[in-house]
């Protein structure tokens, strides 16, 4: 009997002593679905600065670009399907995230609220610009179901060469100024545009550069109560590019080709004098581009920063949580210390200032108008301007209300037009009309003809 005591307590003594190790080992599987590595690794340095959080939770990470359109079809069948290989927290970008925020997907997504996040305090706190909120708020409960942890607010970036010559300085009061910053119209960019012609150069790369700024400081998106709608300022977007390419007011390039890239180079037709956009276009794209990596190689140093002559945004990511997740507590967690964490121990604030891998990375806007007031945002590239200077408040000018879940199919139709009718291959009305066909066509939206 004794015996038979003895190798009980034994056992015991065995179980009690493995049963911590064997649970230690399991960790409940967070599944992250995003198109880039950025998230999921914003994601890694949260595990890395938590590491209780870390001896909980592992991280599954679907991976699936955008760019030959699977990301979306693949997303949405997992969240339909659910279950354990469902996404916890998953990501949507600028074109496609009203679908998921407001549109025919935004069924799934988990009010912040319900993530343990004191949502409207927390908003307010960080300062997040309203257009960002706008996009991530479902209207039907009006719930804060997605935000991003960039601000995408749109400026004005220039050559400071090019100005100085044309201009007389640099400065960017001056040159914004110059191109109407805060009319709220094209008139005096206009006016701009012929200075720079008699000086033998044009005033930006192509028609898309300018569109980015149009589209999305328009009044109303493309559709409204189901019906297609052309704003007016949308459709003035046909003769503000005919007055480019007729003036030669541009080298007539497409974004994202090696044409729109030699601009930025300083070697395409004519010197380019700037493009519109928010910081990531500066960042990951024209110092890419410029030809150099220090003051004095290429285009490098050569840049400066000023408000535009309409407020807008373009791009972004968003961050969503599917409301059957298991794990709410544990998303909410990370979406705060991403998007809405404006300590200096958040995401935000190293992101702002570089050092979120390290000294001396690269400098972004944040979604947080509070971290970027208390960083420096001052650029080599912008020859020592601060950025934040300018897009703190290009982030309050942002509309976030002139988007729908079809903008990524509907402004292709819309350009492949204006580039025919800039080209005199149609007429107007010609380039109107077969734009309403192509949605007729293709879309499930009614068109008024």
């Amino acid at each position: 009997m004794k015996k038979l005591l003895a190798l009980a307590l034994t056992l015991v003594m065995i179980f009690a002593l493995a049963a911590p190790a064997a649970f230690a080992e399991e960790k409940t599987t967070l599944n992250i679905w995003s198109f880039t590595d950025e998230v999921p690794g914003m994601i890694e340095k949260y595990l890395e600065r938590n590491p209780e959080f870390a001896d909980k939770y592992e991280i599954k990470t679907t991976i699936i670009a955008t760019t030959d359109g699977l990301y979306q079809p693949a997303l949405d069948q997992a969240l339909a399907a659910g279950g354990a290989d469902a996404p916890d927290l998953y990501c949507a970008e600028a074109a496609f995230i009203l679908k998921y925020a407001q549109g025919d997907a935004a069924k799934y997504a988990a009010p912040y609220s319900s993530l343990g996040i004191d949502v409207d305090a927390a908003i307010a706190e960080a300062d997040i610009a309203q257009y960002s909120v706008d996009i991530g708020t479902r209207p039907e409960d009006g719930e804060v179901v997605a935000l991003g942890y960039q601000a995408t607010g749109g400026a004005f970036i220039y050559r400071r060469s090019i100005a100085k010559d044309v201009f007389g300085t640099d400065d960017p009061a001056v040159v914004a100024e110059a191109i109407g910053a805060g009319t709220g119209n094209w008139d005096k960019f206009y006016e701009a545009a012929a200075q720079l012609k008699e000086k033998g150069y044009g005033i930006i790369s192509g028609d898309g550069d300018l569109w980015h700024a149009v589209e999305n400081s328009s009044d109303a998106g493309w559709i409204v109560d189901g019906v297609l709608n052309l704003d007016p300022k949308r459709e003035a977007f046909l003769d503000l590019s005919k007055q480019l390419k007729d003036n030669g007011y541009h080298n007539d390039t497409q974004d994202w080709t090696d044409a729109w890239f030699a601009d930025m180079k300083g070697e395409g037709a004519q010197g380019i004098l700037g493009f519109f956009g928010p910081a990531w276009l500066i960042n990951y794209t024209i110092a890419p581009n410029c030809g150099g990596t220090a003051v004095g190689e290429g285009t490098y140093g050569d840049w400066a920063i000023c408000e535009p002559p309409v407020g807008f945004f373009w791009g972004g990511t968003w961050l969503l949580a599917n409301d059957a997740s298991p794990n709410k507590e544990a998303v909410g967690e990370i979406i705060n210390w991403i998007t809405l964490d404006c300590t200096e121990d958040g995401l935000q604030y190293a992101w702002a200032n570089g050092t979120l891998n390290g000294e001396g990375g690269t400098k972004d806007c944040v979604a947080s108008g509070t971290v970027m007031a208390m960083s420096n945002g001052e650029l080599d590239f912008l020859g020592g301007q601060n950025m934040f200077d300018i897009f703190v408040p290009a982030n309050q000018f942002a509309n976030g209300k002139c988007l729908t879940q079809y903008d990524e199919t509907i402004n292709s139709y819309w350009r492949d037009q204006v580039r025919q009718y800039t080209a005199g291959e149609k007429s107007y009305d010609d380039a109107v009309q077969s734009f309403k066909q192509n949605v007729a066509d293709n879309l499930d939206v009614e068109v008024e003809w």
